[in-house]
């Protein structure tokens, strides 16, 4: 997964470090910090999946042995896995988490036949509003209609952190691994946007934005429709990047997309009194 190229974590975990089996014949990235002289790791902003990654295959031992030898240094960890790492343990909490996958492999035809009533309706609501998709949006447009909007309701994103996925986009579009995609109003209007980045396979629906405008004309729709059309007859997978939320769950779920499961392993060894604090 593109979540664990080495210029992408340089970018998200400019500190990251990782355990390597076998003359890397696997990997497992450590996204660490440190903050009061607690050593500690967690799961980066847009880097949704991370945990072992390998070119042969691994069973649950294998997790296992990876997740032990995490150092003792870091007292505290959440970290989330992949969707191919599969474990369970009792010394550890594990919370399931879940993300959205569509193979693309289909026609489109085939797709769209998959789509919910409700997603066809919104869809012959865009196709009345003339809505125009344009692949030259400038990446911070974007961004900004996301913090104008949704975004006000994120008090965990920082300005250091738009500044990052601004940073992070910009990178994966000179590495030919990123697409920008925007909904534009017949009047030139942009309504709605996202950028989606691929590799090995597999497309994530990385991060998004749009207006009001967007929930009377159905942009987002719409722009995954098109997206959708476009890559349709691809061995590809388009990952939705998502949601525990009922809501979105339900949106993503609507294109005809199946639930995958990816694990948060949690250890925490904090002294009793910073473990009071972080729970």
């Amino acid at each position: 997964m593109i979540y664990a190229y080495s210029w992408y974590l340089d970018i998200v975990s400019p500190d990251w470090e990782a355990l390597v089996a076998d003359d890397y014949e696997s990997v497992m990235p450590l996204t660490r910090r440190k903050k009061i002289g607690i050593h500690y790791l967690f799961p980066p902003f847009f880097t949704q999946q991370l945990g072992v990654f390998s070119v042969s295959k691994f069973n649950e031992d294998k997790i296992r042995e990876f997740i032990e030898a995490i150092p003792r240094k870091f007292s505290f960890f959440e970290i989330n896995l992949n969707t191919f790492n599969k474990f369970s343990s009792m010394d550890m909490i594990i919370h399931p988490n879940l993300t959205h996958e569509l193979d693309l492999i289909e026609s489109y035809e085939n797709i769209r036949n998959a789509y919910s009533e409700n997603l066809k309706r919104n869809l012959k609501k865009a196709a009345s509003s003339e809505l125009i998709i344009d692949k030259q949006i400038p990446p911070y447009l974007i961004i900004k209609m996301f913090r104008h909007n949704k975004g006000a309701n994120f008090d965990n994103l920082k300005e250091a952190d738009y500044q990052m996925l601004e940073k992070l986009i910009t990178t994966c579009l000179e590495k030919g691994r990123a697409q920008i995609w925007g909904v534009t109003t017949k009047d030139k209007r942009l309504c709605a946007g996202a950028f989606f980045v691929e590799s090995n396979g597999k497309v994530i629906f990385l991060f998004s934005g749009a207006n009001q405008v967007s929930r009377t004309n159905s942009a987002m729709p719409y722009l995954i429709d098109r997206f959708i059309m476009e890559n349709a007859n691809r061995n590809l997978i388009l990952d939705f990047e998502g949601s525990n939320d009922l809501n979105l769950a339900r949106f993503y779920k609507s294109f005809g997309s199946k639930e995958c499961v990816y694990l948060q392993v949690k250890v925490n060894r904090l002294p009793w009194y910073a473990r009071l604090l972080k729970s």
